[in-house]
């Protein structure tokens, strides 16, 4: 595959953010794990994909969210939204907002229902993502903006309705084989001034972890999450009433270490190329694992809170009433009809998000008859 040339800014960029994680490696001895790369390679300030200047979302960017893909998937979320806000606290968090996109279309579509929250609160580590996310509030729902705040932590305590959307699978993972002679951790070495692979004997919760993913068969290489567990777990300690709704793409457990995954599901996305080489042009290439789904509902449960419910996008998406919203709108003419009956069926479709996404919604003093998005095909 040929892949575009980045320019001269972004490459030198690159080389930089190399030099730093370069400089990382020595420190540590000559070795650190693919956990601590990835978290430079995506958030080392400045320099890593999400903390720097390179844009990411939309057609000039790397991959495009549902979000952008049809304003239908904020609407239809929406209808999710609103009785969880109704019955917890009227404060919405979005976690990893992106392009803005999604904030702007909760925000208008809840203002329709007339279920606004009073704070709606992004947390954003990247400066150059909380421009953007001002700039399409700004033009997307500028009445609206003073409702809308910043936060660099998560809060101390919440109660209300979290989204996050594609943010699990950009959460750094730990690589781990396991081979006949025992389980080892892939981690990140120099060699003539390149990154390298270098396993060494994993230990501690990772050991523990992928020794108890007794039905993996050596020779087999893969992600384990533990950022992303741990992610979760503090809502367990943060969240008072309310829920978390958690979508992204991968699987339940068995799925995510099927054999014909045996080396892994790790992905790197440059200007709409896919590929496998998490070492070329870091800090520019957005790096991503499937999601396992039974790790976060695990670790959501073990923490105190309800596994609410758990779908595909596409049944998620049909039961918040995505048809009955794409059928109002026949009303606005067939090319605007068209384009969005386009983005509905990429959102639903099993070749495109609605079957590899997936809803899973976890809580604290929500029952059922407020969960609409999963009245079918839990």
């Amino acid at each position: 595959m040929t892949m575009p040339q980045p320019d001269a800014d972004a490459a030198e960029s690159s080389r930089r953010l190399a030099a730093l994680i370069a400089a990382e490696i020595e420190q540590a001895g000559g070795w650190i794990s693919f956990a601590r790369y990835m978290e430079m390679a995506l958030y080392a300030p400045g320099l890593g994909y999400y903390s720097g200047g390179a844009r990411k979302f939309g057609p000039a960017g790397d991959f495009v969210t549902a979000p952008e893909l049809s304003p239908l998937f904020a609407q239809t979320l929406a209808a999710q939204v609103e009785p969880i806000l109704a019955a917890s606290a009227p404060r919405l968090l979005e976690a990893g907002a992106g392009s803005g996109a999604l904030a702007v279309g909760l925000l208008r579509e809840l203002e329709r229902r007339g279920a606004l929250p009073e704070r709606y609160e992004i947390l954003e580590l990247s400066g150059e993502l909380r421009a953007r996310q001002q700039d399409s509030i700004a033009r997307g729902a500028p009445h609206l903006a003073g409702r809308v705040g910043w936060l660099d932590t998560l809060p101390e305590s919440f109660s209300g309705v979290v989204v996050a959307n594609e943010l699990l699978d950009a959460l750094p993972v730990n690589l781990v084989a396991w081979r006949e002679d025992g389980v080892f951790e892939r981690g990140v070495a120099l060699a003539n001034g390149a990154f390298i692979w270098q396993e060494r004997p994993a230990s501690g919760a990772l050991l523990a972890v992928a020794q108890g993913l007794t039905f993996i068969a050596p020779p087999y290489v893969s992600e384990i999450a533990l950022t992303a567990r741990a992610w979760v777990a503090e809502w367990g300690r943060i969240l008072q009433r309310g829920a978390l709704l958690l979508v992204d793409y991968g699987f339940p457990q068995r799925e995510v270490y099927h054999p014909q995954r045996a080396e892994g599901t790790l992905m790197c996305h440059y200007r709409h190329h896919a590929h496998g080489d998490p070492f070329w042009l870091p800090g520019l290439n957005d790096l991503t694992a499937h999601v396992d789904f039974t790790a976060a509902a695990s670790a959501g449960h073990d923490a105190g809170l309800d596994v609410l419910g758990y779908t595909s996008q596409a049944q998620f998406l049909l039961n918040c009433g995505l048809a009955q919203l794409l059928e109002a709108h026949q009303a606005d003419g067939a090319v605007a009809y068209a384009t969005l009956a386009s983005g509905a069926q990429k959102l639903i479709s099993p070749a495109e998000m609605g079957e590899l996404f997936k809803v899973l919604a976890l809580g604290r003093g929500i029952t059922a008859p407020l969960l609409p998005g999963f009245a079918q095909g839990d």
